[in-house]
């Protein structure tokens, strides 16, 4: 179901980091309420995700963003308003990851892509909201799913040598 970014929330979690709560507090309030709602979103999302554990809240680049860094799951997620765009926020991925091009793949129509690194939000669009949550989960799983598909390789480079087919495996 889509909600409005900024809908009222009362378990708003408080800020631990006081440079972050500056940065929110210095942008306009109509992007400030969006980007609060993300924030809590991924927070949230982190509460659920198993494997994820407790997140990081910090800056990187002068922008709020968040890191497993005591499981060290997922990749950073970062969140900010577009400067060079009246009424845009966003929700940034490291580029280096696949997790752009994943998101793109999976849900071409139902949000706006920049590169490989970030999702463009609207201030006045509704966000699909599951479709952000699964994909807050993926990015804060990111180096979880990474080593289960190694793993997946690796098991598969087995059985294939298992099974008589180890000329092929080793080319």
């Amino acid at each position: 179901m889509a909600r409005k970014p900024g809908a009222s929330n009362k378990n708003r979690r408080s800020f631990e980091n006081a440079k972050v709560a500056v940065v929110f507090e210095a942008y306009p309030r109509s992007v400030k309420t969006k980007l609060m709602f993300l924030r809590q979103l991924i927070f949230d999302v982190a509460s659920v995700t198993k494997g994820v554990g407790e997140l990081e809240e910090t800056l990187k680049w002068g922008q709020p963003s968040y890191l497993t860094t005591q499981s060290k799951s997922g990749s950073l997620i970062r969140i900010d308003q577009v400067k060079s765009r009246e009424a845009k926020y966003a929700m940034y991925f490291h580029c280096q990851t696949t997790l752009v091009d994943t998101f793109r793949e999976m849900y071409p129509n139902e949000f706006k892509f920049e590169g490989n690194r970030s999702i463009i939000f609207s201030e006045n669009e509704k966000v699909p909201l599951n479709k952000l949550r699964h994909c807050i989960s993926l990015a804060l799983t990111y180096h979880l799913n990474k080593k289960s598909r190694n793993g997946a390789d690796l098991n598969r480079r087995i059985t294939r040598r298992s099974t008589g087919c180890a000329k092929a495996a080793l080319r």
